[in-house]
């Protein structure tokens, strides 16, 4: 939930989402449908379609997997999260960057293989996402309270803005999700009446599904809408 979405915005949908689906098995037991529109609001709507698959494949094999090379087999896992759940819930002595980690070690330690303190990775790559999500940011480092500071070659630099992500407003992302947004308050669209190329995306994605004619989510059983609860601020999904 996490990934491109606020913390602020994430707390409170985190915490229904684990009150609704404690468990894994109880994640994979629901139906994509309800856990789409669990999401709604979060945006980056494949998201919880790979979550939902994940469980399901977890369920099946009756476990989590403790190995990153195993981890990586599950759906929607990449080599940042495998790193991540292998070192944070199973223990294991690994470097787990994520973008501001890699912007510490790129900046502080340039053409270095800076290896994992001895029975520390927890530690170390905790310090390392904090680092540089609150000091060593993208544009104008904190350079003066950086703990690193005294050895690091990039002290004092400010480095130019990166591209930006292309406009929501206007964009195919905005009627992905306005369509996604409208099958799931209905419950059944005609297809006719979808927006054609963006049906067809959500369809690929498996975030919607056709059936004789409608357009609707993928093992919607009913008409009613769900009770779970949209976006607890009303505002509309950053992308689908």
């Amino acid at each position: 939930m996490l990934q491109q979405t606020q913390v602020a915005r994430v707390v409170p949908r985190y915490l229904d989402w684990l009150d609704r689906w404690p468990t894994v098995e109880a994640l994979a037991a629901a139906s994509p449908a309800e856990v789409i529109r669990a999401w709604s609001g979060l945006g980056y709507n494949r998201r919880a379609v790979n979550l939902h698959r994940c469980a399901q494949a977890v369920a099946a094999r009756g476990g989590f997997p403790a190995e990153p090379e195993e981890l990586r087999k599950l759906p929607g896992i990449g080599p940042y999260t495998a790193a991540a759940v292998a070192c944070f819930a199973f223990g294991a002595q690994i470097a787990a960057p994520d973008t501001n980690a890699l912007r510490v070690l790129e900046r502080a330690f340039p053409g270095q293989d800076v290896p994992v303190p001895p029975g520390r990775a927890y530690e170390w790559n905790q310090a390392l996402f904090d680092l540089g999500r609150e000091i060593c940011i993208a544009r104008t480092p904190r350079c003066a309270v950086c703990p690193l500071a005294a050895g690091c070659p990039s002290r004092g630099r400010t480095y130019a803005p990166l591209r930006r992500q292309s406009r929501f407003e206007g964009s195919f992302r905005q009627r992905r999700a306005r369509l996604l947004r409208e099958i799931a308050a209905a419950g059944r669209l005609p297809e006719a009446g979808c927006d054609a190329e963006a049906l067809v995306s959500l369809v690929r994605d498996g975030l919607a599904e056709v059936a004789g004619g409608e357009a609707r989510l993928p093992g919607q059983t009913s008409l009613a809408t769900s009770s779970a609860s949209p976006s607890s601020d009303g505002s509309s999904a950053s992308g689908a």
